[in-house]
């Protein structure tokens, strides 16, 4: 099972964590399912850019984004070569070091 390691977020998780997951899990879902309160307004259905995450290391081993993720993240704050939507990036075997951006696109939060 893949570890999904998270650099410190102010808000998510201030001193870090690592979290495992199965393959076939979307980052989000793990974060998620471990109660890392990631951002997802759109209910993870790749309408919006509020679970970008930057993979740090692993990037390669996520299938490649389609069309419809990559318009996406044009949109998002804090873009990189290595963002991805963690509601579209699926685990593989891999391990993964992942980044969560300290802002959102999102104005207002709300509890899920």
């Amino acid at each position: 099972m893949p570890t999904i390691k998270i650099l410190p977020h102010p808000e998510y998780c201030p001193a870090g964590a690592e979290v495992s997951a199965p393959a076939g899990t979307s980052i989000c879902e793990a974060l998620l399912e471990n109660h890392i309160p990631i951002e997802h307004a759109c209910e993870m259905s790749c309408a919006c850019t509020t679970c970008h995450v930057i993979v740090r290391e692993g990037f390669k081993s996520l299938a490649p984004s389609e069309e419809e993720e990559d318009d996406l993240l044009d949109k998002a704050w804090g873009l990189t070569p290595l963002s991805r939507l963690g509601c579209q990036a699926i685990l593989a075997q891999q391990d993964l070091v992942i980044e969560i951006p300290k802002y959102s696109i999102n104005h207002a939060k709300e509890e899920h």
